[in-house]
């Protein structure tokens, strides 16, 4: 056999030119690449520049971005090509500001946009490396576009991005066919050896519905102690769950061994609710209960656009949870102590409500933290949260992965979704899907038909 005939072509290694919205989404996304080298066009540094400023998530990855590119270079020049550390890696640079001679992104699109110079960066470079693939990887739907249709490659990041949100776990299951001995067990005892049910191995603390031809049993799975325990209604301050997920909910909550609690659900499933309840209900157990949510501004403007002072900028913000902390006051209509309880709880920030932006920087030492709306947050935002969790603290995360208010997110891409997917099967963690509305008849009209 002939040495060439042995010899293989090397795999073309490819220039990925990105976006500032990949970015944002991933201040290290540039490590992210292999072998591959990485350009980051002049403009992406000056949008960041200008976003660098400021209280919010995508300020602190800009700055972050921005010391990770400084450590990287050194002392050396930006704009020729840099190795990235590590074996086996490509190299990075900045693209200056170039004008290709065969298709110009600003004389078709129009000038004074910076996507428009980002799309001449990149195909400045495709002229210069024509023996390369260059690739724009961007969040942003419209730039991809715009790119193919100047006959440039164009993919989303998908660092982070679940590949089949239709099969995201539901931390639930339904066994049927369930021995009567088994369910008699658990009735009489409240346990039983899960060894009995034979389940798939990993499945994690997880919540099933075990049915015979008996009233079938919902049962939790105790992965630590391998015990199936039942689960009960259980009011929380006050809150009676109004089906078997919300009781599910609220058995992971409640549950002092599980540190980390997501609860998915459409609008009116009760998800923010019974976080609430569930926080106040062991209030003595926590130094203080956090709630708070990611500001998404109209028009994807800064709460600063916004007239009046600080607090009357966010109100509205923060508005839905206020809502909720309302509907529990008035379960004790009955009680005028439990209410002034529990604006004593406000005036006394025994419950601190407000904006994750303005929570950023606090010591999590046993606090009970719930994040709302946590569909809006990146995969990398989510990291940090739990990352800054300190002894005795309990996180729990809401949302809708199919509501995003992020405009460079989506089902598949935003952190909640990313966590769902990764924490699985982790003997500190406890998930529950919630499908049943219970907002009102008209509410799961609009939730199911519209």
């Amino acid at each position: 056999m002939s040495k060439s005939i042995l010899q293989r072509t090397p795999p073309q290694k490819k220039i990925f030119v990105l976006d500032t919205s990949v970015i944002l989404y991933d201040h290290s996304a540039f490590n992210n690449f292999q072998e591959h080298d990485v350009a980051i066009p002049i403009q992406v540094l000056e949008e960041l520049d200008n976003m660098k400023n400021g209280n919010e998530t995508r300020n602190a990855e800009a700055r972050s971005f921005i010391r990770l590119m400084d450590s990287a270079s050194g002392e050396q020049v930006m704009n020729k090509w840099i190795p990235l550390k590590g074996s086996k890696r490509g190299h990075f640079k900045v693209v200056m500001d170039y004008k290709p001679s065969l298709l110009n992104a600003e004389a078709i699109f129009g000038a004074g946009k910076f996507d428009h110079r980002i799309l001449n960066a990149a195909l400045s470079l495709k002229e210069e490396f024509p023996d390369k693939k260059i690739v724009l990887v961007s969040k942003d739907i419209c730039l991809r576009l715009k790119a193919k249709s100047l006959d440039l490659h164009a993919e989303d990041y998908e660092t982070g991005k679940i590949k089949n949100v239709d099969a995201l776990y539901t931390g639930k299951t339904t066994l049927t066919n369930v021995s009567a001995e088994l369910l008699d067990e658990l009735k009489a005892t409240g346990t039983a050896n899960a060894d009995q049910l034979e389940l798939a191995p990993e499945t994690g603390n997880h919540f099933y519905i075990l049915k015979s031809k008996r009233k079938p049993v919902t049962a939790y799975h105790d992965v630590k102690a391998g015990m199936m325990v039942t689960v009960k209604a259980q009011k929380v301050f006050n809150i009676a769950p109004r089906n078997e997920e919300q009781s599910m909910a609220i058995h992971a909550m409640l549950n002092p061994a599980v540190k980390l609690v997501t609860i998915q659900g459409k609008a009116g499933t009760g998800k923010t609710l019974l976080a609430i309840a569930s926080a106040l209900e062991q209030r003595k157990d926590y130094r203080q209960i956090y709630v708070t949510r990611p500001i998404v501004a109209l028009s994807n403007k800064d709460i600063g656009f916004l007239p009046g002072d600080a607090k009357s900028k966010i109100d509205p913000y923060m508005a839905p949870i206020w809502d909720n902390l309302r509907f529990i006051k008035e379960q004790y209509t009955d009680d005028p102590k439990a209410q002034a309880k529990i604006d004593e709880f406000v005036s006394t920030e025994k419950i601190v409500i407000a904006p994750l932006a303005y929570i950023r920087g606090r010591t999590l030492t046993k606090i009970f933290f719930i994040v709302d709306e946590a569909q809006n947050l990146t995969p990398h935002e989510i990291k940090t949260i739990i990352s800054r969790a300190g002894e005795e603290t309990k996180i729990v995360f809401t949302g809708d992965i199919y509501q995003i208010d992020t405009p460079y997110l989506d089902a598949e891409s935003n952190g909640l979704s990313y966590l769902i997917e990764s924490a699985k099967n982790h003997p500190l963690y406890a998930h529950i899907t919630l499908d049943k509305g219970e907002r009102s008849e008209l509410a799961n009209l609009a939730n199911d038909l519209l």
